[in-house]
């Protein structure tokens, strides 16, 4: 448990009790898209705290990478899975109009998206660069979900959100300046 500057207290937990007191939720994740939702499952519990703290409570919550796709109602990796369903979807293998554009999608891109569009984009300008690593993508299947996108043989989603729910495809982690805002605007986002 560390406490950032903003005097909010940063947890990382798989424990279902701490979710449930939780101000805002980041759900990142790295691999597979069955995997992570199985791995979610596993934790007795956790799907459903997470429901009720995202759905009803309305906590802001932060998909990243995985835990982004994790949003969708059903992923295409290894075979078709259900996600959480909370945005509707379906994660598909990249594929890239460009036959010379390497799967997976790895590393920097710029940020496609009309200023104003989302206040997790408050302070980045269109074509800031983020860091990518991913071989599927989320496809929304509603246009008003899709908040950020970038070019790679066509649109890849990069950011996705409802009410107060987000998910970034990239890694704010590893996007350096861009990456810092985004998680500096979600710590004060109040949808």
């Amino acid at each position: 448990m560390a406490e950032q500057a903003t005097g909010q207290t940063v947890l990382v937990t798989s424990n279902p009790d701490q979710v449930l007191k939780a101000g805002r939720i980041v759900l990142p994740g790295v691999g597979a898209f069955a995997d992570c939702m199985q791995g979610l499952e596993a934790l007795p519990g956790m799907v459903e705290v997470l429901g009720d703290r995202v759905l009803r409570a309305k906590v802001p919550f932060l998909g990243i990478c995985v835990g982004m796709q994790l949003l969708a109602s059903l992923g295409h990796e290894h075979g078709q899975h259900a996600g959480l369903g909370w945005i509707e979807g379906e994660v598909e293998r990249l594929t890239p109009s460009d036959p010379g554009l390497k799967i997976p999608h790895m590393g920097w891109n710029e940020l496609e998206f009309e200023p104003g569009a989302h206040p997790l984009l408050e302070g980045l300008a269109p074509g800031a660069h983020a860091y990518f690593v991913h071989s599927y993508a989320f496809r929304p299947s509603h246009p008003s979900h899709l908040l950020a996108s970038v070019g790679y043989g066509g649109a890849v989603s990069a950011l996705i959100g409802r009410d107060n729910i987000a998910g970034t495809q990239f890694h704010p982690e590893k996007s350096q300046s861009s990456g810092l805002r985004l998680i500096a605007n979600f710590l004060k986002w109040t949808p």
